[in-house]
Parts: C-alpha cells; sequence; structure tokens
C-alpha cells in the first residue's frame, strides 16, 4: 500500500474506534465482493465490541446465502442514530438506494471500493483502482486494525475476492491477490463451500434460463462481439428469476474470437440492464460510463431506460467504435 493509502486507512481506523453505532448496507444489485465485504466487516466490528447493523436495499442472491452471518442483512426498521455508515463497493451515493438516507445522517461517512469511478462521497475515501475487489482493501484494513481474521472472516472475503475476479481469472488479479487468498485459506477456511456455492450449484430454473439465453444469442462484427437478451417472457417460461442470469455473460465472453460479450436484461418495459466483458483491449467501463454506468476494463455495467432494441442498438454502436479504435 502506498502512503497516502495508509494515512487513509489510519483515519478510518480512529473514526471506528470512536464510534459504536455503525450502519453498513448492500447496494442495488448486491454481488459477492459487496455482500463478501460487509459481513466479513460487520464479523470484524463486532469483535472489538461495536454495534454495527446492516441494511437491506435489494435482494440478495441465492449463491451467498451460505455465507456467515448473512441473515443480519434485514430490511427491519432502524434508528436513525448513526454514529458512522461505511459504504462498501458503492460507486456513489445512488447506488446505495434507501440506505442513502441513513448515509446522509450519519455524523461520519467511510468510503471503502475499487471502482475509479467512485465519487468519493464520504469523509474517508478509501479508494485503489488497482486492487482487485473490495474485499482485497477491507482484507488489508482489517490487517491494520490487527483483527484476528478467523474461519469466518476468512470465508467472507475470500467469497468477495473470487466473485469479483471471476475465480481469480480478471487480469485485476495480482501477486498480491493470491498472496491474501493463501492466508485466508491458511485460516482454515473451507474453500471447497465457497466454489460450491459460487460455481457448482445451478438451479434448474437457472439451467432452463441459460439454455434459453443461448437460443437468442447474436454475433457482431465477424464474432468479436456477442449479444444475449434475457426478458421477463423468458424468466416466466423459466420460472426463473433475473438474478438467475448471472454467468451467462462471462460464459459468452469465453466463446473462441470473442472480444466483448454482453447482456441485455429487460427490467421492465423501458428500464435496460446492461452487462459487458471484454477478453483483451475493450475497456467496457468506457463504454458504459457513456450510459451513466461504469466499473473495470473487463467487467462493467449500466442502465438504459429506453426499449430493448434501441437499447442493444447504442450499445452495439459503441462497442464497434471502440474495436475500430484498435
Amino acid at each position: 500500500m502506498n502512503d497516502e493509502l495508509n494515512s487513509l486507512m489510519d483515519k478510518a481506523i480512529e473514526i471506528i474506534k470512536n464510534s459504536n453505532n455503525i450502519y453498513m448496507a448492500s447496494h442495488v444489485d448486491p454481488d459477492g465482493d459487496n455482500i463478501g465485504s460487509l459481513l466479513s466487516m460487520k464479523l470484524s466490528l463486532k469483535k472489538i465490541g461495536k454495534n454495527v447493523n446492516i441494511i437491506k436495499v435489494d435482494n440478495i442472491p441465492g449463491d451467498f446465502k451460505f455465507l456467515p452471518s448473512v441473515d443480519s442483512i434485514t430490511d427491519q426498521p432502524f434508528d436513525k442514530n448513526v454514529d458512522l455508515f461505511i459504504a462498501l463497493d458503492s460507486g456513489d451515493m445512488e447506488r446505495l438506494g434507501v440506505a442513502k438516507d441513513f448515509a446522509l445522517c450519519a455524523n461520519n461517512i467511510i468510503n471503502i471500493d475499487h471502482h475509479k469511478t467512485n465519487t468519493k462521497f464520504g469523509n474517508i475515501n478509501i479508494i485503489d483502482s488497482k486492487v482487485s475487489s473490495t474485499g482485497e482493501l477491507v482484507y488489508l484494513l482489517l490487517k491494520r486494525m490487527k483483527i484476528d481474521i478467523d474461519e469466518d472472516i476468512a470465508t467472507c472475503i475470500y467469497t468477495a475476492i473470487s466473485s469479483d475476479t471471476g475465480s481469480f481469472m480478471y487480469d485485476s488479479t495480482s501477486s498480491k491477490t493470491h498472496l491474501i487468498a493463501a492466508e485466508l485459506l491458511n485460516t482454515g477456511m473451507n474453500m471447497n463451500k465457497v466454489v460450491i456455492n459460487l460455481y457448482q450449484n445451478r438451479s434448474l430454473e437457472k439451467t432452463k434460463l441459460f439454455i434459453a439465453a443461448l437460443n437468442k444469442l447474436e454475433f457482431f462484427q465477424e464474432g468479436k462481439i456477442g449479444i444475449v437478451s434475457i426478458t421477463q417472457e423468458m424468466l416466466k417460461k423459466s420460472n426463473a428469476k433475473m438474478e438467475d442470469s448471472e454467468g451467462i455473460v462471462s460464459f459468452l465472453r469465453d466463446t473462441e474470437g470473442v472480444e466483448v460479450a454482453v447482456i441485455m436484461k429487460e427490467i421492465k418495459e423501458d428500464e435496460i440492464k446492461v452487462s459487458m466483458r471484454s477478453k483483451e483491449y475493450v475497456d467496457v467501463s468506457k463504454i458504459c460510463l457513456l450510459f451513466s454506468g461504469g466499473g473495470h476494463k473487463r467487467a462493467a455495467g449500466c442502465t438504459i431506460y429506453d426499449s430493448l432494441e434501441r437499447s442493444k442498438s447504442m450499445i452495439l454502436n459503441e462497442i464497434y467504435k471502440s474495436i475500430e479504435e484498435k
């Protein structure tokens, strides 16, 4: 870590020490990095006697229901007497959804994230786009706090890192990421449990949706672009939820010759959630930023408030430009 990041962490630690009523929140469309980071922080702060509440902003995907203390993420009414709000893996305040009000009434906000597009909305902003995940930053913070990282905490952090690096395959994965993973495994945590729940536990409904999606698969630009759409009608026929589409875009990216993979999710008739992955040279975060989204070079997303067909056309036009610029 550089000196600036160390200094920010020390300031954050001082604020944490002087706070008792601490709030955190899952972000809109929570993922493994968000959930794993939240739970590892909660378990750690409980060890030093802090009162910690986690607000459920959106439904928690079933893949993460195995994590220790996941049931502590609730949507029950909370007192808005907030000493400290810790935002994890949230690029801006809007990502906090209904929890934004709790953040705004907090005495302090610590913002921990690895997205380069983060708006730095906290009093303390621990932002490093060079690390693999927010989970990696949480690990570094907990080590600096001299927290004993036990099996449960390690399981949560490992899940955060593994899920946000595509099981350590994305180019955001560094030698330091692997060393941290080794330290987590040395706690005695059950890696196989994480692997099974994240990567080897596809439901029948998810499998049906996967097959339906592949039947709608389209390729453009001589196979460099692969795109698939998930409609509400497809969800009904598969008896699936939109969260069951997780993993399709990565599968598509892994197709030979594909540089950019896109999945278009029809949330409503004129609300399309877009997830993008790239393999080597297209920076998909730049494309998503054009639509008020963001993310990383190889994995990013945005939401377009238009019809599915028009949204697809807009995204394809921007991908064409990026490929031609190469």
